[in-house]
């Protein structure tokens, strides 16, 4: 088997709040040890409510949030370790596309500036060459290369996107991290951006990590999903055996909750009682017990590890040989 282009091991980010002389403050257990790995031209999902330690994770993968402990290696190299210079070198193959594009450009500078000031920053090419790239990158994700004079108020939201999309591209990367890209968009912009991020993938042979909560648009466009709960992994599989044989009752209660396209189609549903636990205080046992309809006096004693139950099929929950979670 071909090594992966991405590798995580045992990730934890962990985060001191309200320290003081007096207290030591509480910690809090964002990313708790999660493990996975993203293959080459591989689209991997990433779900799980607000709070689940979705972004951290994406972004502790970049060392934009630094990991507590735990592995990242990309290519084969070891990330939480490198010191800047390396780092620096690193991140012309690893790139994010915020959720936010309008907050994540530039006002002061127009696109054509901020497309060409990541050029400049890994030292690509000279003026001229950064100038026709800046033309070609716009081109490939769908805007006109005349616009590159423009600033960032001018452009609606799905344009800003697509400028975001066209920044992330511009070193060559071969990884990236979307973060939650269309969620701030449209629903027909939605659409065009998913549309334009699978061209890419097939075109450029990226590897992305797609962070999102429309299980939809998961659906689409990822070849694996991980679900996240409370910073640990859930359950992870091919989209097709996820959607078609859910394992785990957090992943029945978010399928449950998206929208059903025909709507005399009746089914027996997961419903999520309660809100998310603080991180900093995860419950005992499996983190999802307080809200599992499904739970057991065990669940509070054993932390369930992720079993497989399939090819590339992964669960964590000591019921999931007993549980027939499909519609």
């Amino acid at each position: 088997m071909a090594e992966p282009l991405v590798s995580i091991a045992d990730l934890k980010v962990h985060f001191t709040v309200g320290r003081t002389m007096f207290s030591p403050g509480t910690v809090v257990r964002a990313v708790d040890g999660v493990s996975f790995d993203v293959g080459r031209g591989e689209v991997l999902g990433l779900v799980g409510e607000s709070g689940s330690g979705k972004t951290t994770l994406g972004r502790s993968i970049l060392r934009l949030v630094e990991p507590t402990s735990g592995s990242v290696r990309f290519e084969g190299e070891e990330v939480t370790t490198l010191p800047p210079s390396r780092l620096k070198r690193l991140r012309s193959r690893m790139q994010i596309i915020f959720q936010d594009p309008y907050a994540s450009l530039n006002p002061r500078m127009s696109v054509g500036q901020t497309l060409s000031e990541a050029l400049e920053l890994h030292a690509i090419g000279t003026r001229a060459d950064r100038a026709e790239r800046v033309g070609d990158l716009l081109e490939q994700v769908g805007l006109p290369r005349a616009v590159a004079q423009r600033f960032p108020h001018e452009f609606s939201g799905g344009q800003r996107q697509r400028i975001g999309i066209a920044r992330a591209l511009a070193v060559n990367p071969g990884f990236i991290v979307a973060d939650e890209p269309v969620s701030a968009l449209d629903v027909s912009i939605q659409a065009q951006i998913i549309n334009l991020l699978q061209d890419l993938r097939q075109e450029l042979g990226l590897s992305i990590l797609f962070i999102g909560h429309d299980l939809s648009v998961i659906e689409f466009l990822c070849d694996r999903v991980v679900v996240l709960y409370l910073g640990r992994i859930m359950e992870t599989a091919t989209a097709a055996d996820l959607y078609a044989n859910p394992r785990h009752p957090y992943t029945r209660a978010l399928l449950d909750a998206a929208p059903v396209p025909d709507p005399r189609k009746r089914r027996e549903r997961i419903t999520l009682k309660g809100d998310l636990p603080s991180p900093s205080a995860p419950p005992s046992g499996c983190v999802f017990r307080t809200r599992c309809p499904f739970a057991i006096a065990a669940c509070a004693e054993t932390v369930p590890p992720l079993e497989t139950v399939g090819a590339r099929h992964q669960v964590a929950c000591i019921r999931a040989g007993e549980l027939d979670l499909t519609e």
